[in-house]
């Protein structure tokens, strides 16, 4: 059963699934789309071209789907999309694209603490966790189940790679290579994101294969590209190496540097 308190201002025009709750004093516009079992706490404002999964919880002060922080953004048409069971805590701020058909996805089983930032046309994968203050700026890929700590900063077209840790107050001016854990200013690779390769129930195989990637590429002194024609001559067989290699590959903003290599 749908319940919206008397204080709440709900356009006509929003579409809303059942058993949605919209609580005291919160504002949703027209355009905006709220899947089932979702409940949006107090003083909150759901605005844009935005479309909210089923099951998700809003707490008291989100803004979601505002116009996007960008100077270059003139009024066109632009969207955020949310997926299922989400967890966006008090005061975050969630942004749509920009540019004309400009879209920022954020996908599943996410959670976003107290005033972490998700900026336009940013990217979010599933099982991701946003510390309080996290930031994203303009057209970040964040990929599964990574973990963002408390006030870290990321900077434009940057990815974060999956399974991946970042500790609290780093700054992230390229790409973090999946399943590392990453910390520093700049942030720098430290290791493996052990802790979170075991939760997840990847192979000891793959953690040994994974290791001996990371000493070639981040701790041997090779250039990216003579540390991947290492690799091709080892008999790979773990997918997650092969994932890795894939990122190194496809990286534009280059890979944050090992800790133990002088930057």
């Amino acid at each position: 059963m749908m319940k919206i308190h008397k204080t709440a201002i709900v356009s006509r025009k929003a579409k809303l699934g059942q058993d949605v709750i919209i609580g005291p004093y919160s504002i949703v516009n027209e355009n905006v789309m709220i899947g089932s079992g979702t409940e949006i706490a107090s003083h909150c404002f759901i605005d844009g071209n935005t479309a909210i999964g089923n099951n998700c919880e809003i707490f008291t002060g989100a803004v979601v789907g505002s116009r996007p922080q960008d100077l270059k953004y003139k009024g066109e048409k632009v969207f955020l999309d949310i997926g299922d069971n989400n967890i966006i805590r008090e005061y975050c701020t969630l942004n749509p694209g920009t540019g004309d058909g400009g879209r920022t996805k954020i996908g599943s089983g996410n959670l976003f603490m107290a005033y972490s930032h998700i900026a336009h046309d940013c990217s979010v994968g599933n099982g991701c966790v946003f510390a309080n203050n996290a930031t994203l700026a303009g057209h970040v890929n964040v990929e599964d189940l990574a973990v963002i700590g408390g006030l870290v900063a990321i900077h434009q077209f940057v990815r974060i790679g999956k399974l991946s840790i970042i500790g609290g107050c780093s700054k992230v001016v390229q790409d973090i290579p999946p399943y590392s854990t990453c910390d520093g200013h700049p942030a720098a690779v430290y290791s493996l994101n052990l802790v979170g390769l075991k939760r997840n129930k990847v192979s000891h195989e793959s953690i040994r294969e994974l290791g001996y990637a990371y000493k070639i590429i981040f701790n041997s002194g090779f250039t990216p590209k003579h540390a991947l024609e290492e690799l091709g001559k080892a008999k790979i067989k773990s997918h997650e190496v092969k994932y890795l290699i894939d990122f190194v590959k496809g990286s534009k903003r280059g890979l944050s540097k090992s800790c133990r290599v002088e930057k």
